[in-house]
């Protein structure tokens, strides 16, 4: 469908006008190598800045197989007790590091002045599902655990990603809401999530070519994943929502995914759980990483980070 019929902010406009220019071809038309190269070199080109952090660290934890890449992000060189942030990147599973999400990590800490874990799950092909929910869940109860390693002691887990990390959030807070950590999640902050079948919906008809993310993409890593479609940490929305925490959950107005993350935020709304929905009208899947080429997306960004902020207020209080 062509994007004169629908709403396109002006510099997403020209953001996908300059993509079209260019005629890259799709992540499913290269090497695995190739693809994932290619969303850090868009990251450079179409990403703002990083903030400069007091802390900012390397390190892992133990996961299921081997140790798990994880970087640390703190405003502070020390702080009293509280909760902590884990981000998951998006990537469909398949490609996205910790690089390409690093100015998006220390944004979120900058604006939360919490600290934030960035996670760097196995990817398929290499590690198929369920490879990443298995690194997510250790990750989740490690830094529960309020480790030696990071130096501080958390109350509380706030989990947050976008995309393929959006799909991990929900299955990574519904794991622990089944089994307990240490510390509870007390929000879940899914970006543009995957919580069940998006090609039920019109929002992927709508938006597969010409929005960036699209059907043949994500057909392509629907296949590298090879997940069971009747497992619930693949689909988290076929499993158990009712003890789902206090949810914050965005959604961009153009994506392919828009339907599925409106979809599973009225369905935890009809279970009586706590939820803030923003849809960002407008504006594409993988607005929070792009945020130097479409520069109206920061101030999306800045919204979602304020609902958050918003929920621990009333969480805590």
């Amino acid at each position: 469908m062509a994007r004169a019929d629908h709403y396109v902010r002006g510099d997403v406009r020209a953001f996908l006008d300059m993509l079209e220019q260019l005629g890259r071809p799709g992540v499913e038309e290269l090497p695995v190598e190739e693809g994932r190269e290619g969303m850090r070199t868009l990251g450079m080109l179409a990403e703002a800045e990083p903030r400069d952090l007091p802390v900012v660290r390397d390190l892992a934890c133990p996961g299921p197989g081997g140790d798990i890449p994880l970087r640390f992000y703190d405003t502070r060189e020390s702080r009293e007790p509280g909760p902590c942030v884990m981000f998951i990147h998006g990537g469909g599973f398949v490609i996205g590091d910790l690089g390409v999400y690093h100015a998006l990590c220390t944004e979120i800490c900058h604006l939360l002045d919490l600290p934030v874990v960035s996670v760097d799950y196995r990817l398929a092909p290499e590690h198929p599902f369920p490879a990443a929910p298995d690194d997510c869940e250790a990750a989740a109860r490690w830094i529960a655990s309020s480790p030696a390693e990071l130096g501080r002691e958390f109350t509380g887990l706030v989990i947050t990603g976008d995309s393929a990390g959006g799909n991990l959030t929900i299955v990574t807070t519904n794991q622990l809401g089944a089994n307990p950590a240490d510390v509870p999640v007390i929000v879940q902050a899914p970006i543009y999530p995957v919580a069940d079948d998006p090609s039920q919906y019109s929002s992927f008809f709508d938006f597969s070519d010409g929005f960036l993310l699209t059907g043949a993409a994500m057909a392509w890593f629907t296949a590298q994943y090879a997940a069971d479609p009747a497992d619930k940490r693949n689909m988290p929305m076929i499993g158990d929502c009712s003890g789902t925490p206090p949810t914050v959950l965005c959604t961009a107005g153009l994506d392919p995914l828009r339907d599925s993350g409106r979809n599973y935020a009225a369905h935890l709304i009809g279970l009586g759980i706590d939820v803030t929905y923003l849809e960002f009208a407008g504006n594409i899947h993988g607005f929070t990483t792009l945020r130097k080429a479409i520069p109206s997306g920061q101030d999306d960004l800045e919204s979602f980070v304020a609902a958050i902020k918003l929920m621990l207020t009333r969480r805590t209080s």
